[in-house]
């Protein structure tokens, strides 16, 4: 088992961030797993790039999700998307996710990355989060 619980993980993770009302607040709801069509708005946050590692043992099925929720602004400075990526991180900080299929075991905060893109126009913070899931 490496993959099954990759949509119940990623359903679960869009509605515990799209349910935080200080997040919501910040973003207005501008939560993706895709880049937006036509014009983005101006902040935004994507689910986006993930690796699995299968983790299952003797005792049952299960997987490691390495996962990347990235923060992508036009806002001049890196503060707005620190303010929104510290938010993410304290939502995803020991998260009570119910999963459609499976259980969330345990979730962690690996890293981060800020950055900026298209030459200086945007600025992009990358959380990185490991994810244990088992069926």
């Amino acid at each position: 088992m490496s993959y099954q619980l990759a949509p119940a993980l990623q359903t679960a993770l869009f509605q515990h961030l799209s349910n935080d009302t200080a997040l919501t607040a910040l973003l207005g709801g501008a939560i993706y797993d895709a880049i937006p069509p036509a014009t983005p708005p101006s902040t935004y946050v994507l689910i986006g790039l993930e690796e699995v590692t299968d983790q299952s043992d003797k005792t049952g099925h299960g997987a490691e999700h390495r996962l990347t929720i990235s923060v992508l602004t036009n806002a001049t400075g890196f503060l707005p998307a620190k303010e929104i990526a510290a938010r993410i991180a304290e939502v995803l900080d020991a998260p009570a996710l119910t999963l459609s299929r499976g259980r969330l075991v345990a979730m962690w905060f690996d890293r981060a990355e800020a950055r900026k893109i298209e030459g200086d126009q945007t600025r992009r913070i990358d959380l990185r989060f490991r994810a244990r899931v088992e069926d």
